[in-house]
């Protein structure tokens, strides 16, 4: 007890810096979960009663619905993990040119907004598509429904599996695999019985990552899911469309409960098995396949799923600057000239509300893995735990608890920018946290230790010493945190209000008022703005961190 009396007169602002992270981290996930669990079992007359799940369990469309996302999430999750496995084993195993462009058309799709790839599939694949009525002739194609969805999601979604991927296969030591072929394997034998089994938690994780995002997909549902419903699309008729809020809050807690256990299955289940390779000994390097059919099959397959993803990006901007696709194509800026008048305050408010949560999700992140990493305190576990949650937590169950939570005194908050700023910080936080955690592992306490002794302040020792060295992780979490804001849309859906509207919301307007150009339009715009938003990002860490010295 005197230690740590002394260590926190020592460090004055400790306790109350950890108190206040854990009272936000109880107030905006916490708080807001158990307030749909609750809801769940009550009326909207204050009666306590089942109802909610009876509906959702017993067969009805609800039921049909959580069969349909449980279904649609293993198909594309199947799919995803098949290319990105390919993706990442091309580039790891196989001699290549044009390497940075697929590793940047692999990763594209995690920048963009929600509904890119749902638009280009209606633009290509649609009644009036670009494939379909004019190069096939087909007059009644359809987009819609369980195969539109599927496409849609492993483009959308294979670029999560990849980067999980790629650097297992990186990492897996050489020597195994040449260790095999002296002993009269072929490569063929060696992949199967070396290097397909080394990749197992790789695979597991890459396909269980795409299932959770799948399951908690809203936008493309929305978009191209015609009568194919899902349960995050459900969750939003019933809370919003049918004011039923009972079931809308069971069906988010059955929803919630599915992705808890996959992420639990990920967690624990796959990260027990040891799969180690790299022991420390050095290894040669891993000799890369130059020529063969091998190559030439893999090459292939890269060239063409990047034709494929250049193709669906490309067809947006096209798109937006027709008149009206498939029946009037020439151009026009209209659909940019409405933009830029009607939507202006779509697009200032969405700005607005990412610049403001993307240094407060980035600077908590960090604060957070300092916290986790470097101090030891009551609840620290819990802590952990709990800011950890959000990235388990489909964006739609976050969306229904924040209307559940804040729309009476003293947290009356809905209609305001501070819920849209809260569900932004939320959602993007727990990537900053890993990266900040990874970085600060690798990095001797004893530094900190110095600048300490030599009477620095702990605020000054982590602003001054801590944030330079892990700038990078940093960086990671303030692009993801700012990519996130902007294209959010399952969680503030929910949350937006005449004052407050949102770019990806009024896409979604578009998009089901049937003007496929404005939409089109909102897109591109979305998609510049990030990329310039990305690169002033970069300039700032740069400059935070300092000139470099010279010797």
């Amino acid at each position: 007890m005197g230690a740590k009396f002394k260590r926190f007169k020592r460090e004055p602002l400790l306790p109350i810096l950890i108190v206040l992270v854990m009272l936000s981290l109880l107030v905006f996930i916490v708080y807001p979960l158990f307030q749909i669990f609750k809801s769940s079992f009550v009326t909207t007359d204050g009666m306590f009663n089942f109802d909610g799940y009876k509906r959702v369990l017993s067969g009805g469309g609800l039921f049909t619905a959580l069969t349909n996302s449980l279904v649609l999430a293993f198909l594309s999750a199947t799919l995803s993990t098949v290319i990105a496995y390919l993706f990442a084993y091309t580039f790891a195993y196989v001699k290549v040119p044009f390497k940075r462009l697929f590793n940047g058309i692999a990763i594209l799709p995690i920048i963009s907004p929600p509904f890119v790839i749902a638009l280009s599939a209606m633009l290509l694949l649609g009644k009036q598509g670009l494939i379909t009525k004019n190069l096939l002739g087909l007059d009644n194609a359809n987009i819609y429904g369980l195969h539109g969805l599927v496409l849609v999601q492993t483009l959308s979604f294979f670029p999560i599996a990849f980067l999980t991927l790629s650097g297992l296969l990186r990492s897996i030591s050489p020597s195994l695999e040449e260790a095999s072929q002296n002993m009269g394997a072929n490569k063929l034998k060696t992949f199967v019985t070396v290097t397909l089994p080394l990749s197992v938690p790789g695979i597991a994780n890459a396909f269980l990552l795409v299932f959770v995002q799948s399951l908690a997909d809203f936008g493309n549902p929305m978009t191209i899911g015609g009568n194919y419903s899902t349960v995050a699309r459900e969750i939003y008729l019933q809370a919003v469309g049918s004011y039923n809020m009972q079931s809308g809050a069971a069906l988010a807690i059955v929803l919630l409960t599915v992705t808890l256990i996959v992420y639990v299955l990920q967690k624990f289940w796959v990260g027990k098995k040891s799969y180690v390779t790299v022991t420390g000994k050095p290894t040669g390097q891993r000799r890369l396949i130059e020529s063969g059919p091998i190559k030439m099959i893999l090459f292939a397959f890269c060239i063409i799923m990047s034709c494929i993803v250049i193709a669906f990006y490309a067809l947006v901007p096209i798109g937006s600057f027709i008149k009206l696709w498939g029946i009037n194509n020439s151009f026009t800026l209209d659909h940019y000239k409405y933009v830029f008048s009607i939507g202006q305050k779509a697009m200032k408010d969405t700005l607005t509300l990412a610049l403001i949560a993307t240094p407060i999700s980035g600077l908590l992140g960090m604060i957070i893995a300092f916290l986790i990493v470097r101090k030891k305190f009551l609840g620290k576990k819990a802590l952990e735990i709990i800011s950890m949650l959000s990235i388990a937590v489909p964006g739609t169950v976050i969306g229904i608890g924040y209307i559940l939570s804040f729309n009476k005194a003293p947290l009356a908050l809905t209609g305001t920018a501070v819920i849209i700023i809260a569900a932004f910080v939320i959602r993007a936080m727990p990537v900053g946290i890993r990266s900040g955690i990874a970085a600060l592992q690798q990095i001797d306490p004893s530094i900190e230790e110095a600048a300490t002794n030599l009477g620095a302040k702990q605020a000054k020792v982590f602003t001054s010493v801590v944030l330079p060295l892990i700038k990078s992780a940093f960086f990671s979490g303030l692009v993801n945190s700012f990519v996130k804001s902007m294209t959010a849309m399952s969680a503030v859906i929910f949350l937006i209000s005449a004052k407050y509207n949102l770019i990806t919301a009024s896409i979604l307007a578009q998009v089901e008022a049937g003007r496929i150009g404005v939409a089109s339009a909102y897109c591109t715009i979305l998609i510049i703005i990030m990329i310039i938003a990305m690169i002033l990002l970069n300039l700032l860490v740069k400059w935070m961190s300092g000139p470099r010295r010279t010797t």
